[in-house]
């Protein structure tokens, strides 16, 4: 009974550090890497730098993330959509926290230094520091333009996938950054607005809680109308082709939609399916990015046979 019992406990405490890390967030960010990387070549990524510079840059989201768990947990606790984490629910402590996040860090920075290139790692702790310190210590409780600048260091995965494997930053992927960029307004005010309430009682100054929802409401579309006008801008530069083209201009009308009936909603209406719409359309977006490279090697190398 005490071996079971043993078991248990070992399972749900590596559950909680496993939800310390924000997999979700890992997920779409170790994404946004993979098609930095897929995009930087014509043809074969090198099998090092893809998977120690996916592993690294994963871990080191997930050092940022678990940082912004300790950093928050006093406002978490204060927060409905938070209150549940493991830090301020008791199932953690901040020793343990702290520990995990230096050991993700700090294997990340190793791996990324030795087995891909040091302009990766050093960009990568940049981005880093970028969330984990400069947003969250002090953007997230000073400006309610926090997540507009903070957004920057959450934009860098494709620009870091893209010099893992050439060792180099160019315009394009600094294309792929400015999409995520002006993305991140429009994809996290529509949750702040649902959660304005959360916010207010934590004294977090996000625009709803210091603008009001209707001025944020215009923010959201006045963003979704930059969002679509930049993701038109890897065509623009020949990065990308017509696939690429007609997809981003639909997926971009289809959010700006999205914000249009968020704005035109009574109170918090329609808050949440423009968040989740906005999840979507990254993903969609970088998908199309991909199908569109390939499309285009694939009818070059049907053209030289």
């Amino acid at each position: 009974m005490s071996n079971i019992s043993t078991q248990q406990a070992v399972s749900f405490a590596w559950r909680h550090y496993y939800e310390m890390t924000k997999p979700k967030v890992v997920l779409l960010i170790a994404f946004t890497a993979l098609v930095g990387m897929l995009l930087s070549r014509d043809g074969l990524v090198p099998l090092q730098p893809l998977l120690f510079g996916l592993l690294g840059i994963s871990l080191a989201a997930a050092s940022g993330a678990v940082i912004n768990h300790v950093i928050d947990q006093r406002i978490d606790a204060m927060m409905d959509r938070t209150s549940w984490r493991p830090i301020p629910s008791g199932h953690m402590d901040t020793p343990h926290a702290i520990t995990f996040a230096l050991l993700l860090g700090g294997i990340s920075m190793l791996l990324l230094y030795f087995l891909v290139n040091p302009l990766t790692a050093l960009l990568t702790f940049f981005a880093l520091i970028g969330y984990a310190v400069i947003y969250t210590l002090y953007l997230k409780r000073n400006t309610p333009q926090n997540i507009v600048w903070g957004g920057l260091a959450g934009a860098a995965p494709p620009l870091l996938g893209w010099c893992a494997v050439t060792g180099e930053v160019t315009m394009e992927p600094f294309l792929l950054l400015l999409i995520i960029f002006v993305w991140t307004p429009p994809h996290f005010w529509p949750l702040a607005i649902h959660r304005r309430d959360d916010y207010a009682k934590a004294d977090v100054p996000m625009l709803p809680v210091t603008h009001g929802i209707d001025f944020t409401k215009q923010q959201v579309l006045i963003y979704a109308i930059m969002l679509l006008a930049v993701s038109l801008l890897p065509f623009a530069i020949q990065m990308s082709g017509y696939l690429y083209l007609i997809g981003a201009f639909v997926l971009g009308c289809v959010f700006v939609y999205h914000a249009v009936k968020l704005l035109q909603s009574e109170g918090r209406d329609h808050a949440m399916k423009t968040f989740a719409f906005s999840i979507l359309y990254l993903s969609l977006l970088f998908t199309l990015l991909l199908a569109d490279h390939y499309l285009s090697l694939f009818l070059a190398s049907g053209s030289t046979v």
